[in-house]
């Protein structure tokens, strides 16, 4: 038994001992025999009644003081619905609406000053308004905004991401769900298949052959060798959903079972598109060999292999999961921080690939692809922001606060773990390991989870909605941001406990 954070871990003589030979601490579970810890002692029965004491409490303090938020809310859903561009912005009562971002702090329109763990759902790995983004898009607004012709700026970015994440040719989007759309379509133009495979349970955007699978209750999982292609919502018609293969991730050998059926059936899929440096369910990470042993199926079969980096791509390592786990796909999609907080989105993919394309044998098209101002932002960020000593402190503060998390649920005997890469970390509310969407939905205290967002709101820290959500870090936040964090967890630890 072995477990690990999916990069260079060799087990010793006793199965809980194990050692991190590239990434310690930044990367992976907490420490050393801390997972015996984990796993076997006895953790305290937390008072569920307690827990939604302190919910009802919380939630009650959230309201009262955003009245201004309140205000905005009935005045924004007469024109948006439900009061906010995107469904995942909404919540009840109303949402949180901000004003401004300096670095690693928001503020609301209550006035009222957040570190953000947020970070636009952690696109903000620059930190808000960085001087050098902001220079850079100044000096391009002056210039010109738009112009649907190829600028320097976005040369020099391909130049970048290329050298980053060893893929050769890039083309730029202007949205995660343009990216993983346009990488899909080129995997089928390239193989000449329809079928597709994924992750059960990752959100790869919002266009219909990625909305499959995800969000299931867990009631409805069913077998992992047998996953349903379950529509996300209404209006995704069947015949697109049937074209979507989920897997679970972490388990290579369902996946080429599974894959070997779609063959006999007919149906060989052009491509396995999922997260690599961690599946977005708090944060999973990929298990020792799996990522090599899903590139060795896919070559096998003559599958492509896309990584989805749009949430961890820059944010994890400058060339993302390439880089952390030594795994090259055929195709990298990315967006979110490549855009230093601008709409962006971007497809790296080797020379065969990209060939289709070149060819004109699939169009990859849109008016505001390489926009002026985004390439300029990116640019700045590539040079100027994302450098070595950026990633060796994220990688610094990401350590403190998963130690300093520890310590807390050492200290209250709590169940569950701390585990993160690089950028992104959480506190998993969980008396078991979790390594797929079955596990999570199985063993996460989503009750546990849901205290934590409000108890940290009420108490100046920004996190992002949901219990798939972690903690996003920015190059501006400080070692004094990580131990209030950590502050803010004991208070809450000893309020569960008392």
């Amino acid at each position: 038994m072995t477990f690990g954070c999916g990069g260079g871990f060799q087990s010793g003589e006793n199965d809980a001992e194990w050692i991190c030979l590239e990434y310690p601490c930044q990367m992976g579970w907490a420490k050393d025999k801390e997972l015996e810890r984990m796993f076997t002692q006895t953790s305290v029965t937390l008072d569920r009644s307690r827990i939604k004491h302190l919910m009802e409490r919380e939630e009650r303090r959230l309201v009262e003081r955003t009245p201004k938020s309140g205000k905005m809310f009935e005045r924004a859903r007469l024109s948006m619905v439900n009061g906010v561009p995107s469904s995942y912005q909404a919540r009840d009562p109303w949402p949180i609406y901000l004003e401004e971002g300096r670095g690693s702090r928001v503020w609301d329109v209550d006035g009222t000053e957040y570190i953000d763990f947020h970070n636009g759902f952690g696109s903000m790995v620059q930190g808000h308004a960085h001087p050098a983004i902001v220079e850079a898009v100044q000096r391009q607004v002056a210039r010109g905004t738009h112009f649907a012709a190829t600028t320097e700026d976005s040369i020099v970015v391909a130049e970048g991401l290329a050298e980053r994440f060893g893929l050769p040719q890039w083309r730029f989007v202007n949205s995660g769900s343009e990216a993983t759309m346009d990488a899909i379509r080129i995997a089928r133009g390239l193989t000449g298949r329809d079928t597709i495979v994924k992750i059960f349970g990752s959100y790869h955007g919002h266009h219909d052959y990625a909305m499959v699978s995800i969000g299931v209750p867990f009631d409805k999982i069913g077998d992992p060798d047998n996953y349903a292609s379950l529509p996300y919502g209404a209006g995704i018609p069947k015949v697109v959903s049937d074209m979507t293969i989920p897997v679970p991730f972490n388990d290579a050998e369902v996946m080429e079972r599974r894959i070997r059926r779609l063959i006999d059936e007919g149906r060989a899929p052009a491509c396995v598109i999922m997260e690599a440096a961690m599946m977005n369910l708090g944060v999973i990470l990929p298990e020792p060999g799996y990522l090599e042993a899903v590139r060795a199926i896919t070559k096998r079969y003559g599958i492509v292999l896309i990584f989805d980096e749009v949430k961890t791509g820059l944010c994890v390592a400058p060339g993302g999961a390439t880089e952390k786990f030594g795994v090259t796909p055929d195709m990298v999609t990315l967006a979110k921080a490549v855009g230093g907080g601008l709409p962006a989105g971007a497809i790296g993919a080797t020379h065969e690939v990209m060939d289709v394309v070149r060819s004109g044998k699939v169009y990859q098209v849109g008016t505001y692809n390489g926009n002026p101002l985004t390439m300029a932002a990116a640019r700045a960020s590539l040079e100027q922001v994302l450098t070595p000593d950026a990633y060796r402190h994220l990688d610094a503060l990401n350590t403190r606060l998963m130690q300093g998390c520890e310590e807390v649920l050492r200290k209250y005997n709590l169940p569950g773990y701390t585990i993160g890469i690089s950028s992104k970390g959480t506190v998993t509310f969980s008396r078991e390991k979790i390594r797929d969407y079955a596990s999570f939905m199985a063993n996460q205290d989503g009750e546990l989870t849901n205290l934590a967002w409000v108890w940290n709101m009420n108490r100046g820290l920004f996190m992002t909605p949901g219990r798939e959500e972690e903690w996003t870090l920015s190059v501006s936040h400080t070692f004094e941001d990580a131990d209030h964090y950590i502050a803010t967890f004991d208070a809450l630890a000893y309020e569960l406990t008392r």
